[in-house]
């Protein structure tokens, strides 16, 4: 059952995921600023706007300054948040984007059940990281600030950041192999920590006690601190410049003119369902199975809803909850339909529903393990909705220039690392560098290789020397991966591998805890290919060292000798001594559109210039023909496309063609034509009948099936890490052949209906 159909449950954030009502139950006792000014000129609007949007900007700084851990720094694994006096957005930060998508509901949590007792007033400050009510996983720890002005609740300033460790049966509280949030790290609801603008000393040893690392979580919470006061500060100052009616008007006049430009956009698209699945590889140590994801986006009306129906159950330790959820795919909304309002998102929110169904794994009720949730069940909900969100909008011919495919690091490929460092302390920490991502093609141009993870706009790839200089590695080498970017007439950007070994220790002791290493979960759009998988590389007992002596520099692993090792998925207390070599490869973004509609003087660029394709994959991808001399031959080139096209056109049987008037766009190589039997999808090359519009098109198209590993040439071996068999579905049209669109699947799944139109 879906949240919407359990009338009688309790979603409080206790036995199920906490679910703000529509009507928030607040204490009499705690009084609210309302009163906003209705008349701003445009110049004192626009200043004090920009100011709260510095205020968060400034926030972010400011932990970073003072925190000086390389999750601040490098990772920018944190992010600022302005909310109204009642929760509502204001501003997100530029930083880890679902960090703010969760913001929300702790703050409303807040107001429903600390408002009475122990009371919210000037001077407190709340810390959390319970992922049932808002947190995406116990490592996030936000700090929940009230702004209050002459005795009411003026607004919220928030921010959250990853901890090194709170406990659990990892080190740094990945806990791959945990079967429920009680071998975790601590679970704390909003706690008063900051009282009279005082530190708690009782709360923060209590908070400081799980932890490892409790110098590293002691000075991250004091940059937090520091974060909130300055945020707090600022907006004092700007209420009393400018009058406390007029910033509050400000606020609203942010949200309503978000909620106004959200409106105008949904009144230019269709009604309609659109649908993505993905899967997650193994949830425990030794699990072989694959788990399906399911997301589906419904537009009615003046009205988006997002619903996961059809996910596996929870299980292991894959999971999320439902804020985890819901802050995942904030991000992809945010940057597709609310990019124009500076990060703003609250408006647009109400008119939003987030609808899943408790249980999932990517909706889990307590206690299931979610420590691993932002690298595993919320990337795996995120990225699919890039996918719907751009299929909706791709049938506006203004909205289609913002379309984005899946980016790179859709599945992290985590290395968890752990021992004594080269001054004899202590460390645990994470391979950053898969942050480096890639950005997915556009609609209008390829995707942009190591171009970061589009879940956190200002992601930097770390420094190799900083992480040398933090830890007891050294790297030898760091390169883009040629291929690896999903094809088609727009590319995906491609993804990188970081080979390293341990330098000045003895050994390091690793995890790994990954998925989309069988099956690709960057997957491509409207005839775009799936990007590349995660890859772990592992060689014990190597030459390196003499090779190193003799300043022999390895470019890639397979130079040095040595025995290769199979990596799990979720392998723990792998021990790394000196001699032992280890690369990771992350996921390249997915592609747009078909290949064979890339110009073949920009392929022969992607293979020269670039280096970004094979000459390989030139030929089989994208049906372009380069000569030994390094140029296209074009008629070879024409023949090869033709010929390919040919052979997957239908040849028993007459094909229908259309003769309405197209009255719309479905996809890339989809028209929606008005017949008089109906509104029907056609080719929009040779208007060839693919059905009535609420039919699912690919039922009419010729079907062709290959293993996965065709559909990019860096996919390996599937049956190293599942049992279920993987497939590269291909939909080609009857009438001329060309590639319609390209789906991922079980081979026993059934065909997926991507995209249902609500036309009349």
């Amino acid at each position: 059952m879906k949240v919407s159909e359990m009338k009688d449950a309790v979603f409080d954030g206790r036995s199920m995921g906490y679910v703000p009502p529509k009507k928030l139950r607040i204490s009499p006792r705690l009084k609210l600023h309302r009163k906003s000014a209705k008349n701003i000129d445009p110049i004192t609007y626009e200043v004090i706007r920009h100011s709260l949007w510095h205020v968060n900007e400034e926030h972010g700084a400011t932990i970073q300054r003072l925190s000086g851990s390389p999750v601040a720094m490098y990772a920018l694994d944190l992010n600022p948040s302005i909310l109204t006096e009642d929760g509502e957005f204001v501003y997100f930060g530029p930083y880890m984007q679902y960090m703010s998508g969760v913001t929300d509901t702790q703050v409303k949590w807040v107001l429903e059940y600390r408002s009475d007792n122990p009371g919210i007033r000037d001077g407190d400050m709340f810390l959390a990281n319970d992922p049932w009510v808002g947190a995406a996983h116990q490592q996030d720890v936000m700090l929940i600030c009230p702004v209050f002005w002459k005795g009411e609740l003026f607004c919220w300033v928030t921010n959250c950041l990853h901890q090194y460790d709170l406990g659990g049966i990892t080190p740094s509280s990945f806990c791959g192999s945990a079967e429920n949030a009680f071998e975790e790290g601590i679970c704390i609801p909003p706690v008063k920590i900051i009282e009279n603008n005082e530190i708690r000393r009782d709360i923060e040893e209590l908070y400081l006690r799980s932890s490892r690392k409790p110098e590293a979580v002691a000075l991250d919470f004091r940059a937090q601190l520091a974060g909130n006061i300055t945020a707090r500060d600022r907006v004092l100052a700007l209420i009393k410049r400018y009058g406390s009616e007029v910033v509050k008007g400000v606020m609203r006049r942010i949200l309503d003119n978000g909620e106004r430009a959200f409106l105008d956009k949904l009144k230019r698209l269709p009604d309609g369902v659109w649908r993505e699945r993905s899967y997650v590889e193994c949830c425990r140590p030794g699990d072989r199975r694959t788990h399906q994801v399911m997301l589906t986006l419904r537009k009615k009306g003046n009205r988006l809803i997002f619903e996961n129906e059809g996910t596996a159950p929870q299980d292991g330790a894959m999971n999320a909850t439902y804020s985890g959820w819901r802050g995942a795919i904030m991000v992809a909304f945010n940057q597709l339909l609310c990019w124009d309002q500076y990060f703003s998102i609250g408006g647009a929110l109400r008119h939003v529903e987030f609808d899943p169904t408790p249980g999932t794994f990517n909706c889990a009720n307590f206690p299931a393990s979610v420590s691993t949730a932002p690298i595993q069940a919320m990337e795996i909900s995120l990225y699919p909705a890039y996918n719907v969100l751009s299929k909706m909008i791709h049938a506006d011919p203004e909205m289609r220039k913002d379309i984005m495919c899946i980016g790179g690091t859709s599945q992290w490929p985590a290395t968890i690392f752990r021992g004594t460092d080269q001054w004899g302390e202590p460390f645990g920490y994470i391979l950053v560098d898969p942050i480096g991502g890639a950005i997915g093609a556009f609609a209008t141009g390829d995707g942009i290789s190591t171009g970061g993870q589009s879940r956190t706009p200002i992601c930097k790839l770390p420094n190799v020397e900083h992480t040398e200089q933090t830890f007891p590695l050294l790297f030898l080498y760091r390169k883009e991966l040629v291929d690896s970017g999903g094809a088609g007439r727009y590319r995906g950007g491609l993804s990188a591998e970081s080979c390293f070994i341990a330098h000045h220790t003895d050994v390091i002791t690793q995890d790994t805890l990954s998925s989309g290493n069988a099956i690709p979960t960057s997957l491509g759009m409207m005839g775009g290919y799936p990007a590349t998988t995660n890859v772990y590389k592992f060689k014990r007992g190597t030459d390196i060292l003499e090779r190193l002596a003799a300043r022999d520099m390895p470019a890639d692993i397979a130079d040095v000798k040595g025995e290769a090792i199979t990596l799990q998925l979720r392998q723990e207390n792998i021990q790394q001594e000196p001699r032992d070599v280890y690369a990771v490869i992350w996921s390249a973004a997915g592609g747009f559109g078909d290949p064979f509609d890339r110009d073949p003087d920009q392929v022969l660029q992607d293979v020269i210039e670039s280096r970004s394709v094979s000459i390989a994959s030139a030929r089989e991808i994208y049906g372009v023909v380069i000569t030994s001399d390094g140029l296209v031959d074009a008629a070879a080139t024409r023949l090869l496309r033709s010929g390919r096209r040919e052979a997957n056109r239908k040849h028993d049987g007459n094909v229908a063609r259309l003769r309405g008037d197209v009255v719309a766009q479905l996809t890339d190589s989809l028209d929606i034509r008005r017949e008089k039997s109906g509104v029907r999808t056609g080719c929009a090359r040779c208007a060839a009948d693919l059905g009535p519009v609420r039919g699912n098109y690919k039922d009419a198209c010729v079907r062709r099936e290959s293993d996965v590993s065709t559909a990019n040439p860096n996919i390996g071996d599937y049956r190293r890490y599942i049992d279920d068999r993987p497939v590269f579905r291909q939909f080609f049209c009857p009438g001329c052949g060309a590639l319609i669109e390209n789906e991922v699947a079980r081979e026993d799944d059934p065909v997926l209906h991507d995209i249902e139109l609500h036309l009349k």
